[in-house]
């Protein structure tokens, strides 16, 4: 570096390199210039003079400098590598490694550049290429520990495990026998666990119980060295052997479900439906008894059997589990017993038991003699709230949840069930006054705080709701703030309710922040690859490296990319430069258009005014113009990504991506469908209906992209180019291959549809909409049949008050569909006053009760 400068600059050079490396970026960029005034084309001054800039922010000026040093200087190894380190820092590191391997063809053996490389490898998983650099590192540096732990991982990351073993015993072959020294055991111990948890994946299970027993000395975690050992001895069949040291383990956790879970495995008890013979369940029964008269203190050991035990044993054991937690005030309980409500019959023997309880507290509890606190009424009452909430039984919810306020007004989870209820109910505006009441009895925690936005963001609330949630945010720039602690939660309740409220650029704004965070979290594994290497957390590393591969499988990720898709739909079905459209669809009068137009303008002023205050106070706070400073958002409203040309290509960006990570998901290849087919690419949508059927052909969704895309396709016009008649050629080779369409017309498919699935609304629904989009001119049946549907009691073994089958936002979704695709305003009316007597608490169906002459007609359903 350097090497073409007289002495004195040459000096200056590593001055410049020294500051870079401190962050002295000041001294480094003054020590640039003095040798460019002498030497004003050396390319390599040029190239790290941009790399000082560019960490000062200035990223134009950066990017000239550099370019231009390499321009100079073209064979410089130092040049191409800082070009590297520019692309890199600017994620893109695709062209960083092309720019190192360039740097490489200079200098082959330069270990800070082949370092660079090999992390970038990792990062973009250039499997191959990473061992190829890591190989290299180890040639040229063989007595780096870190050099032949890094080859050993490639090694295991390129699907080499049975190599990466022999890497690591030729490592421990260059070891003195008395290594490791005390101050490096952990990563030693931790080494030899990762090199045994190797020869365990790779099916050595004999050998690497042999090399544990071996190296029990030098591991220093031993809860994760019994863990190793039990997990062979099962897979190696020595059942008797696991069985005792899960109990073993059991004695240093007995709450630890998975120890639980591999003892009923060693003794032939495990199932991973649930499901059991009489026989197991006596097994299991007896077992769990043995191991609670060893187990006092565990929670688990009572909990897990009330997964398999059926009739009065369930009962019995529900008692005793649940009666001292009601007695001790556990406000969790019922989520934690939430699980049993999928299990047949178990719902109606706890609401039996409970209601017992309550009865005997209000008396006295049966078989004590002692007096009960007052708060066990209160807890008893919360449950009941909770589980009638669970069956949708909102009124007795309610009433349950008002006498436990009443009984005991100050306990702040009486007031936020209160919220849920409401929520599940449909009156959003109530639930979001409960949630903040709840956080008014306790300013100080988070959580309750959190649920009180989201309650309010759930009702449109979105003013109040950013109003609460900056109260735990920093003073200054608090929606940065916000989004600096990727608060995803947020964001995605946020831009569902902008979307909810047709602001279509506020709700990008929020689902694509929410898809920034999830490139951040991927840049963010960055710094582990040498960071892991180094300090030796392995077994850590590479599941870290699993779990960043599935990253965008995640349900958030899921959402906000649904989201982005759902709007950019909206988007292209309604232009913004579409004003006569708009006309059309609005029944305002040009007054009040212009008075809203007004009101428009004066609330984005004094949003654009606050906004300008917040960044003069927080520069006000710095003012040496540091890094840490955060540049001012263009496009706070999400107006410039609203002015996309061509919304469905964006819309095919996050499609791909949910193609690729979320492939078993309905909605995935619903919204794929409802894409493609705008798009006119028919093979495409025909893809997405194929995958809709494969995952759920019962789903009145995927009958109805199943029946709109072959009717689509009946009325296009014959094919004319090649092109064309491909597509066709490969529809009517597949066609026959279709069960709900061999040999059946697309009305007859209808049909058996509607005949399999009559008892359900969804299904009916679904039907009478294709019914509608076959042939229009059966719009009257179609409503008949949507009208026609009964809402039954779902049966309860008489444990309960009648529970109905019909879900409010189906309800919400069926009152839509008559409103807008059936257009039928006065039938959509009818249905609002019918919901409004299923669903009394939800205001989305309120206000029908004031067409007096709809009553006459409501004796027909009810």
């Amino acid at each position: 570096m350097g090497a073409s400068l007289p002495p004195k600059e040459a000096n200056l050079f590593k001055l410049i390199v020294k500051s870079y490396e401190t962050k002295q970026y000041k001294k480094g960029l003054k020590a640039a210039d003095a040798i460019l005034k002498k030497f004003p084309d050396h390319g390599e001054t040029l190239s790290m003079k941009g790399l000082t800039l560019n960490c000062m922010d200035r990223k134009s000026e950066a990017y000239e400098l550099v370019r231009l040093g390499l321009k100079n200087d073209v064979k410089s190894h130092v040049c191409w590598h800082v070009y590297g380190l520019l692309y890199r820092s600017d994620r893109e590191y695709r062209e960083a490694i092309k720019c190192y391997r360039n740097a490489l063809k200079r200098d082959p053996d330069n270990i800070e550049i082949l370092r660079d490389l090999s992390l970038l490898q990792a990062q973009m998983r250039d499997l191959t290429g990473f061992v190829e650099t890591r190989q290299q590192l180890l040639t040229l540096k063989p007595n780096h520990r870190m050099n032949w732990i890094g080859f050993a991982v490639a090694h295991h990351l390129n699907s080499n495990g049975a190599k990466a073993v022999e890497i690591l015993e030729a490592y421990e072959g260059t070891l003195e026998d008395d290594y490791p020294p005390d101050n490096e055991r952990c990563e030693h111990g931790e080494m030899l666990l990762y090199k045994i948890s190797l020869l365990e994946e790779c099916g050595f299970l004999e050998r690497a119980l042999e090399e544990l027993h071996k190296k029990e000395p030098k591991i220093v975690d031993k809860l994760a060295y019994k863990e190793q050992e039990v997990s062979l001895l099962v897979k190696l069949g020595r059942l008797e052997e696991g069985a005792n040291l899960y109990k073993v383990l059991l004695k240093m956790n007995s709450d630890n479900y998975r120890y639980y879970e591999g003892l009923q495995k060693c003794f032939g008890l495990y199932s991973e439906n649930g499901n059991y013979s009489a026989d197991e369940i006596d097994r299991l029964d007896a077992l769990y008894k043995s191991l609670a008269e060893q187990y006092t203190w565990s929670s688990a050991v009572k909990r897990i059997p009330l997964d398999f035990l059926q009739g009065d044993k369930f009962r019995e054991a529900a008692v005793n589990y649940i009666k001292p937690l009601l007695t001790k005030g556990v406000p969790s309980l019922f989520s934690d017993l939430s699980p049993l409500y999928d299990h047949p019959g178990k719902a109606d023997i706890l609401e039996l038991l409970i209601l017992e309880l309550e009865h005997s507290i209000r008396t006295r509890y049966p078989d004590r003699t002692e007096k009960e606190p007052p708060s066990t009424l209160l807890w008893t009452l919360f449950f009941l709230a909770q589980h009638y909430d669970r069956r949708g039984q909102y009124d007795v919810a309610l009433s349950k949840i008002d006498e436990a306020i009443q009984h005991t007004p100050t306990v702040i989870d009486l007031y936020s069930v209160k919220s849920r209820i409401l929520k599940h109910a449909g009156d959003l505006v109530a639930a979001a006054s409960f949630a903040d009441e709840a956080r008014c009895l306790d300013l100080a925690d988070r959580y309750i705080n959190s649920e009180s936005v989201k309650r309010m963001l759930q009702a449109d609330q979105v003013a109040l709701a950013e109003k609460t949630v900056v109260l735990f945010t920093k003073d200054g720039d608090q929606h940065n703030n916000l989004h600096d602690m990727q608060c995803m939660w947020y964001e995605l309740a946020s831009g569902e309710s902008y979307f909810r409220q047709g602001d279509l650029g506020r709700a990008l704004k929020k689902f694509l922040a929410v898809e920034k965070h999830y490139a951040d979290i991927t840049e963010d594994q960055f710094d582990f690859h040498s960071y892991c290497l180094r300090k030796m957390t392995l077994r850590a590393y590479v599941e870290m490296l699993k779990f960043q591969d599935r990253l965008h499988s995640h349900a958030y990720f899921h959402k906000a990319a649904a989201g982005a898709i759902r709007c950019y739909l909206k988007l292209y079905d309604s232009p913004l430069n579409s004003p006569p459209e708009e006309e059309d669809n609005t029944s305002k009068t040009p007054s009040q258009k212009k008075k809203m137009k007004k009101q428009r303008k004066a609330e984005r002023a004094k949003k654009e005014a606050e906004e300008k205050n917040e960044e003069s106070s927080a520069s006000g706070i710095s003012k040496s113009g540091k890094r840490h400073l955060k540049p001012v958002d263009p496009d706070p409203y999400g107006e410039k990504l609203l002015q996309t040309e061509d919304p469905l290509s964006e819309a095919s960006k996050y499609l791909k991506l949910l193609q690729k990570n979320s492939p078993d998901s309905l909605e995935t290849h619903l919204l794929s469908f409802e894409v493609n087919m705008r798009k006119q690419r028919i093979l495409l949508a025909f893809k997405a209906v194929k995958q809709l059927l494969r995952l759920d052909a019962e789903n009145p969704d995927s009958h109805r992209c199943l029946i709109k895309f072959f009717h689509k396709v009946s009325s296009m016009a014959a094919p004319e180019t090649d092109a064309e008649k491909l597509v066709w050629s490969v529809l009517e080779a597949e066609r026959p291959y279709i069960s709900q369409l061999q040999e059946k017309t697309l009305s007859e498919a209808n049909k058996i549809f509607l005949g399999k699935h009559e008892d359900s609304l969804m299904h009916r629904v679904a039907v009478a909409e294709m019914l509608y989009t076959l042939d229009p001119t059966k719009k009257l049946e179609a409503v008949k049949l949507i009208e026609d549907s009964s809402n039954k009691v779902v049966p309860t073994n008489g444990a309960l008050g009648p529970v109905m089958e019909w879900k409010l936002k189906d309800c919400i979704a069926v009152y839509k569909l008559l409103d807008k695709v059936l257009i039928d305003q006065d039938v959509a009316l009818r249905w609002k006053v019918r919901c409004a007597g299923y669903f009394p608490y939800s205001t989305y169906f309120e206000d029908v009760w004031l067409a007096p002459w709809l009553q006459k007609n409501i004796g027909y359903w009810f």
